[in-house]
């Protein structure tokens, strides 16, 4: 398992190796999604009662860093 910030953590043995929160089977992406559909901190809180504030916090600082890398799209070849 590597360790990516303080609370997030990549296990190939878990959700496919995506990204989750503190070895739980949560992803930064199921929490992002919450995010981005508008639900508040404090209702995701409520319907994952083993995250902390902080772990949200974490999703938003994982998120804002691999937009901080550059992309290139390629152009697909039909």
């Amino acid at each position: 398992m590597e360790q990516i910030f303080d609370r997030i953590y990549i296990d190939p043995n878990i959700c496919n190796g995506k990204p989750i929160i503190r070895g739980k089977r949560i992803t930064v992406q199921t929490i992002m999604e919450f995010l981005s559909s508008g639900e508040s901190h404090k209702s995701i809180l409520e319907q994952y009662p083993s995250l902390e504030a902080d772990d949200i916090v974490a999703c938003l600082k994982f998120a804002t860093e691999l937009t901080n890398h550059s992309f290139v799209i390629k152009k697909a070849v039909a």
